[in-house]
């Protein structure tokens, strides 16, 4: 009989859909890009290639913050080890660590207003978990990988 796996997938909160975007981008395209053509008509035509940068930037924007719905980190912990999935829409990472000698720390910011990070480390390697996660969900998936860990040397027995 195999040893029972536990299985913690973790994304970011991601509500804006993508219709939402397309109406939010040409709600916020129709005014300016009004304005800018008034403008160009009045004589002030330089403003027509600030006005369409302005509105790409925002576009591409919105496309970065609309590719996060894809990242995926997914952590299975079996007896023997602890492995992290990391996926994106175009690439994916595994990082395996034996569950005897994996650490799991929460490293205080560098700066005051800059986040925590929590990382899984062994044998001089270590991963990043939820970067994207709130400081009070990097706080409680901490404590709960540290109990299901155990600290170095002590394993505490598998569910």
């Amino acid at each position: 009989m195999s040893a029972p796996t536990l299985r913690i997938e973790i994304r970011p909160n991601c509500s804006l859909t993508v219709p939402a975007a397309r109406r939010f981008y040409l709600a916020a395209c129709v005014p300016p890009m009004a304005i800018a053509l008034w403008l160009s008509v009045r004589g002030f035509w330089p403003v027509l290639p600030f006005a369409g940068a302005e509105l790409l930037l925002l576009g591409w924007a919105l496309r970065a913050s609309l590719e996060r719905r894809f990242y995926l980190q997914r952590i299975t912990l079996t007896e023997q080890e602890v492995a992290v999935e990391s996926a994106t829409r175009a690439s994916q990472g595994r990082v395996v660590f034996p569950r005897h000698w994996a650490r799991v720390k929460l490293r205080r910011p560098a700066a005051r207003l800059h986040p925590s990070r929590l990382v899984i480390e062994s044998h001089g390697h270590e991963c990043e978990l939820g970067s994207f996660l709130t400081e009070e969900e990097r706080r409680g998936l901490a404590l709960r990988l540290q109990r299901l860990i155990g600290r170095v040397n002590e394993s505490p027995s598998w569910p």
